[in-house]
């Protein structure tokens, strides 16, 4: 794929710093939003602040959230946060936790992982997606002390954080080849003192990716590394190569494949992948519809199994917690219940039904 021209990609991310600071202003109104008709603290118990990793001594927090009813061992949904794996961290997807552990049958670890910008501006890509991988096989080893079944795992997250999702779905299963996955690059984030599972295949029985950035190397060629992505800015740091100063996109283009979902996809007569659930707002200069078609597209071509729903009216970061979350979230987080709930909980001749907005999903 050819680079895009410099002011076309300038525009791509003037959208994006619009958004951004919409995102932010929202963000910032979190405490004057009026949970209580959505988030009910009584209907579940949270754990907070539980560190599950310390990689190059940062340390790694998650939060558990747990239904307050006796039908447990619960599924367990593995949440990832957006923010272009530059800003944020789990707080900003607090109310979407909260709302799900008040509304469904699931227990809820909201994760936190390193970004780009820590350590001085030198985070790669690869040591996000460690993280990622690492935080589920944390979970796998001890959600059962939290009420959660370690054998029904989704994966989760919005814009970055789906990214993170869809690619522990299309490469967990490779996760056991320690000399050839990923290129040899990957080697998840664990304690050192928990290490008897860390690199048995991972696999997980769902995944809802919302919004999610699929082809890392399009953002690349699109200048995500470059002084005018904003993500970059809004932490006071330079844009810089995601792999570091020695690696870029016109010289080592397998590099961004490699971290690229849409070209993981296996073929179904080479492995089977989870259910997916892939989502976008109607309105995302983001992660347009038509990104996220794209991915879906691909899924269906390699014979697995997809549902896509648009949120239509909607932009970019309907899920994050702020003063905008009461009117958008709850019509998404519903329909991702329903999708969820057909797999974990599924009733007697289950039928396909349209969400409250009238946003059908469209299966296979």
């Amino acid at each position: 794929m050819l680079p895009m021209p410099r002011t076309k990609a300038v525009s791509l991310f003037v959208k994006l710093t619009a958004v951004l600071t919409l995102g932010l202003s929202l963000a910032a109104c979190e405490e004057q939003a009026d949970q209580a008709a959505l988030q009910a603290p009584t209907l579940y118990k949270v754990s907070k602040d539980i560190i599950w990793s310390s990689p190059n001594g940062q340390a790694l927090m998650l939060d558990i959230y747990t239904p307050n009813t006796d039908e447990g061992p619960y599924p367990v949904i593995v949440m990832f946060h957006g923010g272009g794996w530059l800003i944020n961290d789990q707080s900003i997807m607090t109310q979407s936790a909260q709302y799900l552990a008040s509304n469904a049958r699931y227990v809820i670890c909201n994760v936190n992982y390193r970004l780009l910008v820590d350590n001085d501006n030198t985070v790669e890509l690869t040591d996000i997606i460690n993280d990622a991988f690492g935080a589920v096989f944390w979970v796998k080893d001890f959600i059962g002390a939290y009420g959660g079944d370690a054998s029904r795992l989704i994966v989760t997250g919005d814009s970055a954080g789906a990214h993170l999702a869809a690619t522990i779905v299309t490469l967990g299963h490779q996760i056991a080849q320690t000399e050839t996955f990923g290129g040899g690059w990957f080697s998840p984030s664990y304690p050192e003192t928990h290490t008897g599972t860390r690199f048995q295949p991972l696999e997980v029985q769902a995944a809802v990716l919302h919004y999610g950035l699929f082809d890392v190397l399009q953002l690349a060629n699109q200048g995500f590394e470059k002084w005018f992505n904003p993500f970059w800015l809004i932490k006071g740091s330079l844009g810089r190569g995601l792999f570091g100063e020695d690696v870029n996109v016109e010289k080592h283009p397998q590099r961004y494949r490699t971290v690229s979902p849409i070209h993981n996809i296996p073929d179904r007569s080479e492995h089977i992948l989870p259910p997916q659930l892939a989502t976008v707002g109607s309105e995302d200069p983001v992660v347009t519809p038509e990104a996220v078609k794209h991915y879906v597209s691909e899924v269906r071509d390699a014979g697995q199994t997809v549902e896509y729903w648009e949120f239509q009216g909607r932009s970019h970061a309907y899920l994050d917690s702020g003063s905008s979350f009461e009117s958008d979230a709850p019509i998404a987080l519903d329909n991702m219940i329903e999708f969820l709930d057909a797999i974990f909980y599924p009733l007697p001749n289950h039928a396909e039904t349209s969400d409250k907005s009238g946003n059908g999903r469209l299966r296979n």
